[in-house]
């Protein structure tokens, strides 16, 4: 039998993440799960300095995306009335596919519910897919939930 104790649901705040946040609630309510809200500061900035940026980020305006980032994800529990659920919500700092990974196998999810959209072209062949990458690599089951359409 299946059993589903904690879900994760990496959001980047963008249309695309929303859906999954509420298939991931309904999931949670259904098994009395533990709703994990996980949002990742990408680290590419501090990462790659080139000539216009030659050093990287400072310190101030990484506290300050990671600040953003707890908020967002404060508002997304607010918007999607989640309080019910008591959610978790992490913030880290990395590459997001690798840090979205890392937090499956810390936080020992049982399902990973994460929002995806059709990047085509080569956009997709320069930075691939997370969410195909997290498909591949996650240490669990991965629900991938596509953005809602104005037809559906």
């Amino acid at each position: 039998m299946v059993n589903i104790r904690r879900i994760l649901v990496p959001t980047d705040f963008s249309e695309y993440a929303l859906p999954a946040v509420g298939y991931a609630a309904e999931l949670a309510r259904k098994f009395s799960a533990e709703l994990i809200l996980l949002h990742v500061v990408p680290d590419t900035i501090l990462a790659l300095p080139d000539a216009v940026m030659p050093t990287p980020a400072p310190l101030a305006d990484l506290e300050a995306m990671v600040a953003s980032g707890k908020q967002g994800l404060a508002n997304v529990i607010a918007s999607e009335q989640l309080d019910d659920l008591q959610p978790r919500a992490e913030v880290r700092i990395g590459s997001p596919a690798a840090e979205i990974i890392a937090a499956a196998n810390d936080l020992k999810a049982d399902l990973i519910c994460i929002g995806t959209h059709g990047r085509t072209g080569i956009l997709r062949v320069l930075l691939g897919s997370v969410a195909e990458m997290i498909v591949r690599q996650a240490p669990c089951p991965v629900l991938t939930v596509r953005p809602l359409t104005e037809s559906a």
